[in-house]
């Protein structure tokens, strides 16, 4: 009998080949099996993979298709490996295959990865929570093809004032800056962030005022985030304050302060 592997899950990152986990490289290096969203991983990334590597691309496959082909792989003995952009625990419904793969009593492992917001931050060179600004980061994403409870709507979380990762929604800027504009003011500072860390990398920063006119005159359209909210100011020289971290007046478990 065969031996049988667990099928694992491995977040690609956001496109740079370089911005994967150690642990998710040698997954892909070992896959005999190796499907991925053709739509959103980059190319780049399956570098990784042996040239003896069965690639399969699922874009234009239904759920059951994928499951299907990652089940079969699995009985056969193969090393079998599903690819999600960014990390697979933010909008990458892996959630229903893991649920599926589980009744037909097949393992699973999740390897993480870079999401994305976190690639836009880095090449920003911006912390999204700052010391008397916010401490909070909230990722979500606007109501369009895909409802959202009532509750989570735009309005009601930008009125915490934390910084607002927003996925899946560029196609619905003009809506979203009216909404968020409603909250934090549309002078607001925000940034739109396209194919993060890809070789076209796109960053635009603008205000909620100007965001969408800006947007559409670069033709951007997909595979952007849309980041929002008060810390985004920093990039403007507008630090409201420093952290205690390292500040000389400040003692902790391996520093002594002293002023």
């Amino acid at each position: 009998m065969a031996e049988r592997y667990p099928v694992i899950f491995v977040g690609a990152g956001p496109g740079d080949p370089e911005l994967i986990t150690v642990k998710g490289m040698k997954a892909l290096s070992q896959a005999e099996v190796l499907l991925y969203a053709g739509s959103l991983v980059s190319p780049a990334v399956l570098s990784w993979a042996s040239a003896e590597a069965e690639l399969v691309d699922t874009a234009p496959l239904t759920l059951e298709e994928i499951v299907g082909r990652l089940a079969a792989a699995h009985r056969a003995g193969k090393r079998v490996v599903r690819v999600h952009s960014g990390d697979p625990s933010l909008f990458s419904a892996m959630q229903e295959q893991l649920e599926l793969l589980e009744q037909k009593g097949i393992p699973c492992q999740v390897i993480p990865g870079v999401t994305a917001a976190s690639a836009a931050a880095a090449a920003m060179a911006q912390e999204l929570t700052l010391p008397e600004v916010t401490q909070t980061v909230i990722y979500t994403r606007g109501a369009g093809r895909t409802p959202v409870p009532t509750q989570e709507n735009l309005r009601s979380l930008a009125a915490h004032g934390a910084t607002l990762i927003i996925y899946l929604s560029i196609q619905l800027l003009d809506q979203v800056a009216a909404e968020l504009g409603d909250v934090y003011g549309p002078e607001a500072p925000v940034v739109v962030a396209y194919r993060v860390s890809w070789p076209e990398e796109h960053l635009i920063r603008a205000t909620l005022a100007d965001i969408a006119a800006k947007v559409k005159e670069a033709g951007i359209t997909r595979q952007a985030l849309i980041l929002v909210g008060p810390a985004l100011a920093a990039w403007e020289g507008r630090l409201k304050a420093r952290s205690r971290l390292y500040d000389r007046t400040f003692a902790h478990g391996f520093r002594v302060a002293t002023d």
